[in-house]
């Protein structure tokens, strides 16, 4: 006998005559305006300069747990200095940092420029961000070590190293200092003073790398800290979620930077997640105070970064801090905007530009006139140009100048047989 088992019928849900049932649909981020269309940052919320107070270092993280979705200001509409947050300082230093600032924009266009006729292979420029590495590095001390990515080279330049090295980097000749073994603008120092540590051409292995170095200063004792940076798009790295859980576990003297600069190298800051929640709140999950910042204000990333090292090294761990930005140029010479965004869109940025916004600040102090920026500008440009000159007479290209023996040192302490046979070939 066979037995039939019962079918049970599922019938489909009921919808009313003006509803269907909804369906699945891959959801991709997309920015406001495209090429030919017209910039739009209408969404963006900018609040009143001043208008957050600043906290005790010692506040418990959710307390502030609202600033990673607020801004801290301190430059208003008029150029004037406003609010707790204002760091009071001195107008010397203030213009100390304006010249950090225009020196590194005019290094940033010779060596585009450079580029563009060949005499270097690559280059990344810091256009419309050099308050947030020069500021930032301002705010620290000499034996503190930065974790840079590839538009920090404000960072050097605040740190008085020599361009020169810089400009000889950047064409891998004979005075490359890193023996023309690096991409161009991957650059390395071991001075003391400078706090420079190599770059990474990989993404967010800077976090990693810091949050160690940060463990390892405090487990000897010292109070010294570290500081990293990554762009808006490499916090989709796994490395940053890892350093954030390493930093909040070990409380690491650690300054964990995000340039939400608006775009990756092709791609909107909301593929990375930041249309969902802000960047810093990445750092809220983990336990960790995370601050929002005016990345075009001189003063507001000055006085955010100062806060978060006295926070560090008073023992009380890690801060995020996410500087928002707008990359006015493009991502690197590899790299054409007009593909991806509006042509006009740098202009339209409503945070406007740092060296612009610290230039009106000094004018409304009495501390600084437009005949003494331009004069600035001048003497920064003729700077750059002789530096460059005497950078180039050491050779570009294949008048490089590089010693071939140097491919075959600095890895191994005793020359394995391959690389011997291979440099007896060669006749080095």
């Amino acid at each position: 006998m066979t037995v039939k088992k019962s079918m049970k019928v599922v019938k489909s849900p009921k919808t009313s005559a003006n509803k269907s049932v909804p369906q699945n649909k891959l959801y991709v981020p997309e920015p406001k305006a495209r090429p030919g269309e017209i910039p739009d940052f209408s969404n963006m919320v900018i609040p009143e300069a001043g208008a957050l107070p600043r906290p005790a270092v010692d506040v418990h993280h959710d307390e502030i747990a609202h600033y990673a979705d607020d801004m801290i200001r301190v430059l208003d509409d008029k150029g004037k200095a406003v609010g707790e947050w204002d760091p009071k300082i001195s107008p010397a230093l203030l213009i100390e940092g304006l010249s950090h600032m225009v020196l590194t924009r005019e290094f940033d266009d010779r060596m585009q420029n450079t580029q563009r006729v060949g005499k270097i292979s690559f280059y990344m420029r810091s256009r419309g961000e050099e308050a947030v590495s020069i500021a930032h590095s301002m705010a620290l001390g000499e034996d503190d070590m930065s974790f840079p990515t590839y538009r920090q080279q404000g960072i050097l330049i605040a740190r008085g190293y020599d361009m020169e090295k810089m400009m000889c980097q950047l064409f891998g000749n004979q005075k490359d200092p890193v023996k023309g073994r690096q991409l161009p603008v991957m650059y390395s120092s071991k001075e003391k003073g400078k706090g420079y540590f190599t770059i990474s051409g990989n993404l967010a292995t800077q976090y990693i790398q810091a949050v160690g170095w940060a463990m390892a200063e405090a487990y000897k004792g010292t109070d010294n800290l570290a500081t990293a940076f990554v762009g808006d798009g490499a916090t989709a790295e796994g490395d940053v979620h890892s350093a954030m859980v390493f930093a909040a576990v070990y409380k690491a003297p650690v300054i964990l930077n995000i340039v939400n600069n608006q775009w990756a190298i092709s791609s909107f800051q909301g593929i990375a997640g930041g249309e969902a929640a802000t960047f810093a709140r990445r750092g809220c999950g983990y336990g960790l105070p995370s601050l929002r910042v005016d990345g075009n204000d001189f003063l507001a990333v000055y006085a955010v970064s100062k806060w978060a090292a006295e926070r560090a090294r008073a023992g009380l761990g890690a801060t995020v801090v996410e500087h928002v930005t707008y990359r006015a140029g493009a991502h690197s010479t590899s790299d054409d905007p007009s593909k991806y965004r509006p042509d006009s869109e740098a202009e339209k940025w409503p945070l406007g530009d740092p060296i612009e916004r610290l230039k009106q600040h000094l004018i409304s102090l009495g501390k600084w006139s437009e005949k003494e920026h331009e004069d600035l500008v001048k003497d920064k440009k003729a700077y750059v140009s002789k530096t460059y000159k005497t950078a180039e007479s050491y050779g570009f290209g294949k008048n490089h100048g590089l010693n071939v023996v140097d491919m075959f040192t600095d890895v191994y302490e005793e020359m394995p047989l391959h690389l011997l046979r291979q440099r007896q070939e060669l006749g080095v």
